[in-house]
């Protein structure tokens, strides 16, 4: 296609090759490091955030291989052809077809042409045929024919363009969709000018094309993969709010010490507090509870449901209810887990958990406890600290008709007991966070209250970078 004469402007003269060869250098380091990183996401697709991480790189790879397929045209100029014999005046000019491009070649996805607009002669280039999927040894269409390979919707929008060129001298820089013979839909970008004839008239138009449907299928798997990003994390949000509610919900609505209804002097100070974890978006199944009973006696347990949501929350939620429920009832300690056990076995959803169960008779300081599958209490006197005798019991859900056993313990007037739930220690093994607990005897013993002690818990491990939540619970014999 010659060079044309803008209806504005002369044509800008090529840059130095030197200085286009310095531009490839540059595009085709900055494709190497762009596809490196690419190559280091890894992602299975079950990770919203990962696949649109993956499109976008494979986008911005799409437009630099673009980016250096023209460069490299703008280096090469112009494919030059055998001079073709002269035709008589009026006569369809159509230029000779290129060797085919090599496969998967974006030089196949740029097109050039010109339209004549006093002889109605139209020019193509070789990859303009390739693009429109025509036979290059067929004539050019003209601009009255050229709507007829485009979509209904997107006829109007070729011919206002075409039009605003030719009448009005715009430039041309649109989109729109055609439909191959072989019937594949293909989004051509047509870019383009009126080019003047020598009495100031517009003499003909011409135009660059450019098959842009890879990449605008590209920006859509973006687009797509950012939308279910943005509806998963929509999601999630919703999710773990409704999970800290239900689980504010069912909790004792206290922090710090408890204050339990009693009728007569109080025997237990009691206080508690929730260490979540380092990532707030998991609310896990963590559970502590003080419940004083009919019968004068004070039930206390802490629980863990494996897993983090909702599914979680809920699950914690009704595994507390059924441990007041049956404390209520009269249940002890080993057969309430046992009775949790089935209860878990039979959910639809499987599920595993930790729990240990203590009943607290003032009376006689006696304490009865069972546990299933979970550190035990620890039992703090006179300054030194020690880890209860756990009877026998498994992990809630682990298996049908599991028997626990139970264990009883006198206190006495100023002993401190703990409870905690896993996720106090992150990272180690399981006597870890008992250890700890027991380095910190001395700082119990010296604390005025079950509130002082959780006070020193909190300092102790709520620094942690915790992958789950952790529960504590502390009771002081005062009488």
């Amino acid at each position: 296609m010659p060079s044309p004469v803008s209806a504005d402007r002369s044509a800008a003269q090529p840059p130095g090759r030197g200085s286009v060869e310095a531009l490839i250098t540059q595009t085709r380091r900055l494709k190497g490091d762009v596809d490196a990183v690419r190559r280091d996401t890894r992602s299975d697709g079950s990770d919203p955030e990962e696949r649109w991480q993956r499109a976008l790189y494979d986008l911005a790879l799409h437009q630099l291989d673009d980016l250096d397929a023209h460069l490299a045209q703008l280096r090469d100029g112009p494919h030059t052809e055998p001079a073709a014999p002269a035709e008589p005046a009026g006569t369809l000019a159509v230029r000779p077809a290129p060797a085919p491009a090599p496969s998967g070649s974006l030089l196949s996805r740029v097109g050039s042409a010109e339209w004549d607009l006093l002889t109605d002669a139209a020019t193509w280039s070789g990859e303009l045929y390739q693009i429109l999927g025509l036979d290059p040894d067929g004539p050019a269409l003209t601009l009255d024919e050229l709507p007829s390979l485009v979509l209904d919707e997107d006829r109007p929008k070729l011919t206002a363009m075409v039009t605003d060129c030719l009448v009005d001298g715009k430039p041309i820089d649109g989109e729109f969709r055609v439909v191959r013979p072989e019937g594949s839909v293909r989004a051509v970008h047509m870019m383009g000018e009126p080019v003047l004839g020598a009495d100031g008239g517009t003499a003909s138009m011409w135009a660059v094309l450019r098959d842009v449907s890879e990449l605008r299928r590209c920006r859509r798997t973006v687009h797509e993969t950012r939308d279910s990003l943005q509806r998963e994390r929509r999601q999630e949000q919703t999710e773990h709010r409704i999970a800290a509610e239900l689980q504010e919900a069912v909790l004792p609505p206290w922090r710090g010490s408890l204050r339990l209804p009693h009728q007569g002097p109080c025997t237990l100070d009691l206080a508690a507090h929730r260490l979540p974890a380092a990532t707030d978006t998991l609310i896990g199944g963590d559970w502590y509870d003080a419940l004083e009973l009919s019968d004068g006696e004070t039930l206390l347990s802490v629980g863990d449901l494996t897993g983090h949501g909702v599914s979680v929350a809920s699950g914690m939620a009704m595994l507390l209810g059924a441990v007041r429920g049956m404390a209520l009832a009269g249940t002890r300690p080993g057969e309430l887990l046992g009775m949790l056990n089935q209860l878990l076995d039979a959910t639809v959803q499987p599920a595993l958990g930790s729990a240990v169960c203590c009943r607290y008779r003032p009376a006689t300081r006696t304490l009865v406890w069972a546990q299933a599958g979970h550190p035990a209490p620890l039992l703090y006197r006179d300054g030194t600290g020690r880890l209860l005798h756990a009877p026998g019991g498994v992990l809630l859900g682990a298996t049908s008709g599991a028997v626990y056993g139970q264990a009883e313990v006198t206190l006495e007037p100023g002993d401190l007991l703990v409870l905690y739930t896993d996720g106090l220690v992150p990272g180690h093994s399981p006597t870890a966070a008992a250890d700890r607990l027991l380095g910190l005897a001395p700082r119990f013993h010296a604390a005025r209250t079950a509130r002082d002690s959780v006070r020193t818990l909190v300092e102790e491990f709520g620094g942690a970078g915790r992958e789950d939540d952790a529960c504590v619970l502390v009771a002081k014999v005062t009488a």
